[in-house]
């Protein structure tokens, strides 16, 4: 098979670049602003595959804790099997995205993943990759911008219980 060949990306200076742009405005932010990061690590017991925890609340208790009132907040969860996103978090949609998860990676078919290990998890590493481990919230006035019905969820997509760390990290002014 031979290789893809790409074009040759062009690299340019900041100041080539610049050359056709329109001169850029001052920004009206005060010269003395600056701006803070906050982190904190979060524990959640995971009872069972597919687990799926609302934790907006904790989330916005990190955000208020910090004392910053605009930025944003990135929520990640460390590990290969861990999953964090946004749903309606309602008993149909729960149902819903376990379903959607379950038609996407199913549990019951071969994984190469468990030609090389014992553990039997093939399938949770392809569901947690598909739908990833962070996301990012922008927040105004201390208030997380989520929709009315929006919910910051964990799943755990490892077949077995486990304790879930989460990393919550506000940054902004």
């Amino acid at each position: 098979m031979e290789p893809i060949r790409r074009p040759a990306v062009k690299r340019t200076t900041l100041q080539e670049g610049m050359t056709d742009m329109p001169a850029r405005k001052k920004s009206i932010a005060p010269e003395h602003a600056s701006v803070s990061v906050f982190s904190r690590q979060l524990e959640f017991p995971m009872l069972e595959e597919l687990d799926i925890l609302n934790v907006t609340d904790e989330v916005s208790r990190v955000v208020q804790e910090s004392a910053l009132l605009d930025g944003t907040v990135t929520v990640f969860v460390p590990g290969a099997t861990g999953i964090v996103t946004c749903l309606e978090y309602e008993p149909g949609v729960i149902a819903d995205f376990k379903a959607a998860i379950e038609r996407i990676a199913p549990r019951d078919i071969p994984y190469d993943h468990n030609l090389f290990q014992a553990d039997g998890n093939g399938h949770s590493h392809v569901r947690a990759g598909f739908v990833g481990p962070s996301l990012a919230i922008p927040f105004i006035g201390g208030e997380l911008m989520l929709g009315v019905w929006q919910k910051v969820v964990l799943v755990n997509c490892d077949n077995r219980r486990r304790t879930r760390k989460l990393v919550v990290q506000v940054v902004g002014s």
